[in-house]
């Protein structure tokens, strides 16, 4: 899979892609990570990327131009460019598994007051948002959605199971997690996981998930049908 980020704080990915998860991806060759830096494409001595609104108001928006030459260029015709928005569709791990399916990704980054509406309109694929508040641009959003998407190819972790079980891997939060020590400071781990007994470890393992997705997302628990 190759994903590129097309940002102006490109240093911001590259020091992200260098860790754990996404640069063990890259040394395996299962993904090309990228950070492109949108001011390659601007003309003047100053790099300008945005300008002010029309219609009056505050902050700058980010132009056209440097954005449409930029994805001319970058894109092939199996990217999907992504546009990171507030007005986006909700990122989920549902929409992870999905793009996971996909062979090139482009996440588009905004930055100061917004993007000039016609990139949406005429540019990207898909808007996605990583939640309802504001952060000073769209790159911290791209990582979180390119982490989310890295770890579910197959071969970059570990243990193909650790994603598979993962909390919203089966639409409900995970269950609770122990290692060693089994006491500390008279906290225990509970003893069925001491048991040996790997039914009664499963059973327990899906009924704390249940009960911790009730009492901290009963929005993820789907209502049962009912007989008419």
């Amino acid at each position: 899979m190759k994903i590129q980020i097309l940002t102006i704080f490109p240093d911001v990915c590259r020091s992200v892609f260098n860790e754990s998860i996404l640069k063990r991806a890259c040394e395996k060759n299962l993904a090309t990570l990228n950070a492109v830096d949108l001011r390659r494409w601007t003309s003047d001595r100053h790099r300008t990327v945005d300008d002010a609104p029309y219609g009056g108001g505050p902050g700058m928006v980010m132009k056209i131009e440097p954005i449409d030459q930029a994805l001319s260029e970058i894109r092939c015709p199996d990217s999907k460019v992504i546009l990171m928005s507030p007005q986006g569709r909700p990122f989920s791990d549902q929409v992870a598994r999905e793009l996971a399916l996909e062979t090139d990704l482009i996440f588009l980054c905004g930055h100061y007051e917004g993007i000039d509406q016609r990139v949406a309109d005429n540019l990207v694929d898909d808007e996605i948002s990583i939640g309802d508040y504001v952060l000073t641009s769209g790159v911290l959003p791209a990582l979180v959605i390119t982490d989310a998407v890295v770890r579910l190819i197959p071969g970059v972790l570990g243990d193909q199971q650790s994603a598979e079980q993962d909390s919203f891997a089966e639409g409900i939060l995970d269950h609770p997690h122990y290692t060693r020590p089994a006491e500390y400071k008279g906290w225990k781990v509970p003893d069925v996981l001491l048991s040996g007994n790997h039914k009664a470890i499963a059973e327990w393992r899906k009924e704390t998930a249940l009960s911790t997705t009730r009492s901290r997302r009963p929005d993820l628990i789907k209502p049962t049908p009912t007989s008419t």
